[in-house]
């Protein structure tokens, strides 16, 4: 009889785990079409292409936001996902390239806001979107009924109505990208640079520029800077408000601009010369493959500089202070020069390559490179501490400020190095080595410890560098690995390709405060509630919550019943949830902030788990 009670228990528990494995989805999207493959926006709705066309779902909501069956099989290369916008623009070729059908989407909304067969084109370009005035530009050739006219259309994003359309002389049509400035279209075209008055449609001025880029706001709202391209090099003039050429031929730049900041000194610009490719030589001959930094009046477009610094190699970091431009060099080199040109620091800060890291500490500035790291004083560029850090170079460098312990820490992918923040003392922590030779691309502190983690990797270290666990799962197969995208990473490469024109303005070249994550998430939920839609204020809402999933990483691994997603504690190491995905080769996407994953189980149907519960 004890036996058999035994065994009834083993049997309910093992019941249990299999129930607790065996777990169901939330929520399930048939596709009609055949699913070619499904992108986690910043908006958090999933975009999912189709033989088709496009549909879109919402974290935790029953059925299809959209999906518009009429664009047939869409390519991922015509679809472009306005990054920290609820827009995604699609762009696709008729007969020989020559009719281009464009569409955007708000897919919070799951409204199509612009279509270019309901909007009267005939064909059009990839549209432009302005931000932060919410205005879509969309330049190309109307429909015959307007006898195939060139025009440019602008439409208010907040409702997808038509603004202003404007036709276009003869055969003119734009080579750059459009602006918004001073309530004038700026229009850079084949013929010139047009401004047209928005209120009255006339034409206002035209500049006879050709082959240019695109145009910079001056600091007084009217006048403008307009970035020209000669060959491989880039040329400045200036526009007044009322449309005078005021540089007469302009300012010409060695290579291509980069980096424009407008600031209240002088026009602080970057622009890259990139490598020849020739040899012996042509290539002494040619120029120096590297970015140049110049500083120019705004009013004259004179050099304010009798030298520029010099780089040696290309710009990877740009900073306008208070009181001059504070740069990194790629190949390794900080610098700091005053408005005036002058040096700041007592001598160029030589460096490790590829500068992961330059922010602002209680101490100076930090930064962090392959190699090695350092906080320096941002008035001298002299060490705060006796003794650089250095370390053997690094195979994966990942970074956190540990406040309680007053001390810097910094995994090299092999050993975690602490560095106190009074003296520069240096120690290691720990070493550590991960199964399937992977390095830690996290480091986190947590109330227990500090979590390093991988792909298939935890590992939780107590505050004096012991071992507290370490947890491994095995990988189903790197050939899952192509079609895995993990939101948080997603996240980051869409922040890092953000559209310039949302950015303009936006502290694009702020050196910001060291592991200020929360401060960022903050600027961009703030960004997001400013522009006063339904769509913006629920990304807003969105990026201001707390990520549902913070104490949890999910992992793709082989368990006992196949392929499938483990949820672990992050302060345990302890595995609380598994999800079977079935198939050895899954596609799947996990939403960190909205806390689901969803899974493509076969060719049309998505299921969708809550992974808060």
């Amino acid at each position: 009889m004890r036996n058999l009670k035994l065994f009834v228990f083993l049997l309910a528990g093992a019941l249990m785990l299999n129930a607790q494995k065996a777990e169901t989805a939330n929520f399930s999207y048939n596709i009609e079409g055949k699913v070619e493959k499904m992108t986690l926006t910043t908006s958090g709705v999933m975009l999912i292409m189709h033989g088709k066309g496009l549909a879109g779902v919402k974290p935790g909501q029953e059925g299809l936001v959209f999906n518009f069956d009429d664009y047939g099989k869409v390519k991922e290369e015509e679809v472009f996902i306005v990054p920290n916008t609820p827009y995604v623009m699609v762009g696709q070729a008729g007969f020989g390239g020559i009719a281009a059908k464009q569409s955007v989407i708000d897919v919070v909304s799951g409204k199509r806001l612009f279509d270019t067969k309901a909007n009267g084109w005939k064909a059009a370009g990839r549209p432009t979107l302005i931000m932060p005035e919410n205005k879509l530009i969309v330049s190309g050739q109307r429909t015959a009924k307007e006898k195939y006219t060139q025009a440019v259309g602008i439409y208010d994003m907040s409702t997808g109505n038509e603004v202003k359309l404007f036709k276009l002389k003869g055969t003119n049509s734009l080579t750059g990208r459009p602006s918004i400035i001073d309530g004038g279209v700026i229009l850079p075209t084949f013929k010139g640079v047009y401004r047209i008055d928005m209120n009255t449609g006339s034409e206002s001025w035209v500049v006879d520029l050709k082959n240019v880029a695109y145009v910079i706001p001056d600091n007084d709202g009217k006048s403008m800077f307009a970035v020209q391209g000669k060959g491989n090099n880039h040329v400045i003039h200036k526009i007044s408000a009322s449309g005078a050429q005021m540089w007469g031929e302009g300012k010409k730049l060695k290579g291509v601009v980069s980096n424009f900041e407008v600031t209240p000194k002088g026009l602080a610009i970057v622009s890259d010369v990139a490598d020849t490719g020739k040899k012996g030589l042509a290539k002494l001959a040619a120029a120096k493959a590297q970015s140049n930094i110049s500083f120019l009046s705004a009013s004259t477009g004179e050099d304010l500089w009798e030298s520029a610094p010099k780089t040696k190699g290309y710009v990877q970091h740009f900073y306008i202070m208070d009181d001059g431009i504070l740069f990194g060099i790629g190949e390794g080199g900080i610098n700091k020069i005053s408005y005036e040109g002058q040096p700041l620091f007592k001598k160029p800060l030589k460096t490790g390559e590829n500068i992961h890291t330059m922010a602002l500490t209680k101490q100076g500035m930090i930064y962090i490179t392959d190699s090695d790291a350092n906080i320096v004083n941002l008035d001298t560029g002299e060490s705060i501490w006796n003794k650089p850090i250095k370390y053997k170079r690094a195979k994966a460098v990942t970074s956190v400020y540990d406040e309680a312990h007053s001390r810097y820490l910094i995994s090299t992918g092999e050993e975690m190095i602490a560095i106190a923040e009074n003296n520069g003392d240096i120690s290691t922590l720990a070493t550590y080595d991960f199964d399937e030779k992977e390095n830690p691309t996290s480091l986190e502190i947590r109330d227990g410890g500090l979590l390093l983690s991988s792909d298939q990797n935890m590992m939780m270290l107590d505050f004096d560098g012991s071992e507290k666990f370490h947890e491994y799962f095995r990988s189903p197969g790197k050939s899952a690995f192509a079609v895995v995208a993990l939101s948080a990473l997603a996240l980051a490469s869409t922040a890092a390709m953000a559209d310039a024109s949302f950015q303009a303005g936006a502290n694009r070249n702020y050196l910001g405060q060291y592991n200020q994550y929360g401060a960022q998430k903050q600027r961009e939920a703030d960004a997001f509630a400013a522009i006063a839609t339904a769509s913006f204020n629920e990304m807003a809402k969105r990026f201001n919550a707390t990520a549902a999933t913070e104490n949890a990483q999910f992992i793709l691994t082989k368990l006992d019943d196949g392929v499938g997603l483990v949820k672990v504690n992050k302060d345990s190491g302890i595995a609380e949830k598994e999800i079977i995905l079935k198939d050895k080769k899954p596609t799947y996407e996990v939403d960190e902030l909205g806390g689901y994953l969803y899974y493509l189980a076969n060719n049309s149907t998505i299921y969708a788990y809550d992974l808060k519960k």
